[in-house]
């Protein structure tokens, strides 16, 4: 395989390490590509770099994707309010997409023939990967070394060592995957049903204990200002969360179903990505429609689902992101929210937008549009439906 072009999914973990010195022995030139989708700092960049080329990279590139996460996905999570089973805001699932798609692009742009990853047989990745590359790229054949070998951290290692590698690859306690919108924890208690995450797995202790107030503020939806300071929508997430995981904010663990059909279970922490799907959906409550609101709920449902199992070059995704565009068109104002130790508080909102104008009544309290003849011919009507048939089936 001499020359030929190869490009891997690299993290700088065992897995991509294995598969980069094992596939540049055989002959590969192997491009070695990172993707920053918010969880790399500039010294974590040139560790893995170093690394990379201590494996036998022909080239490494740490290509930084922030803009295009934001703009492709993050973007349409927050217009969507979308959480996964109600609990997960898609922090790695959402990353993944956005990862396979820059290096597919890659690949294609030096003409390799081939694209490697390093997932195993067992977890979601080796989908969302596989669907991207084929999908864009069914041209460029697959390598998964540690999946078609069934390779276990044991085989690896003992590999490595006969390359004169001799890192120490212990398996750290708790493994962490940070990102722009969120970081997943998994360890062993994330493997039962039972057990809760300790306070030490969590990456952010708490240090704030004092309460403190934020206004965010939207426009169109977009995150576009903190307390008066308005800045481009990435930088004020990641100040957002800077503030709130002091308060040690958006501890969950997920529990949901796996595209490869069984059950699964993930710690998470995701302070800014939970307080702005929450602040933004109570905006909305006040903007939008109750018909609008309705519909929103069933499409960014079904729109997360499609992007946490990677379908999402589908082209339904694209209707539905047109429909999330639409929707927001209103949806701009102030939202004060409230940090205290471990959780937030919505305290309300202020928007020319907002559709609970006193003008029109107040809710239990006084009617300005309407008589109470009015009122009870509405009720008259609206019951008409149920009497009828109640009058015909007067069992039930």
């Amino acid at each position: 395989m001499k020359n030929e072009a190869l490009v891997l999914a690299y993290s700088g973990g065992l897995d991509t390490s294995y598969s980069l010195r094992k596939l540049s022995k055989e002959g590969y030139d192997v491009h070695a590509i990172s993707v920053n989708t918010g969880g790399f700092s500039d010294d974590e960049i040139k560790t893995i770099e170093t690394k990379a080329y201590q494996m036998g990279a022909f080239t490494y590139q740490n290509i930084n994707a922030l803009d295009s996460f934001y703009q492709k996905i993050v973007k349409y999570l927050l217009f969507g309010n979308v959480l996964k089973n109600n609990t997960y805001p898609l922090s790695v699932s959402a990353e993944r997409i956005i990862q396979a798609i820059e290096i597919v692009q890659y690949a294609k742009k030096i003409g390799a023939k081939y694209i490697a990853h390093g997932s195993t047989g067992a977890g979601n990745d080796q989908v969302r990967f596989d669907l991207i590359f084929q999908v864009m790229a069914p041209e460029i054949k697959i390598i998964t070394l540690i999946r078609d070998n069934q390779l276990s951290r044991e085989d690896e290692i003992a590999y490595l060592k006969t390359q004169k590698i001799d890192i120490p690859w212990e398996k750290a306690q708790y493994s962490i995957n940070q990102g722009l919108w969120g970081t997943s924890v998994g360890g062993a208690e994330t493997l039962s049903s039972h057990l809760p995450l300790p306070e030490s797995a969590y990456p952010n202790p708490l240090k704030a204990k004092e309460p403190t107030t934020l206004t965010l503020e939207f426009e169109q939806g977009e995150f576009v200002g903190i307390n008066g300071y308005r800045s481009d929508a990435i930088t004020l997430i990641q100040e957002l969360q800077d503030t709130a995981k002091q308060y040690a904010i958006g501890r969950d663990i997920h529990v949901g179903d796996t595209i490869i059909g069984i059950k699964g279970r993930v710690g998470f922490e995701a302070a800014a990505p939970l307080i702005l799907i929450k602040a933004h959906h109570l905006l909305e409550k006040h903007t939008l429609s109750k018909w609008q609101q309705f519909q929103k709920e069933q499409m960014a449902n079904f729109y997360g689902m499609q992007l946490h199992e990677g379908q999402y070059l589908d082209p339904v995704m694209r209707d539905i992101e047109a429909f999330l565009e639409s929707s927001q068109a209103r949806v701009s104002g102030i939202v004060s929210v409230k940090l205290h130790p471990y959780r937030f508080e919505l305290l309300g909102i202020k928007s020319p937008f907002d559709l609970m104008q006193a003008e029109f009544g107040s809710y239990g309290e006084i009617n300005k549009g309407w008589t109470a003849e009015d009122a009870k011919g509405f009720i008259k009507l609206t019951a008409n439906a149920t009497k009828i048939y109640q009058h015909l089936n007067p069992k039930t």
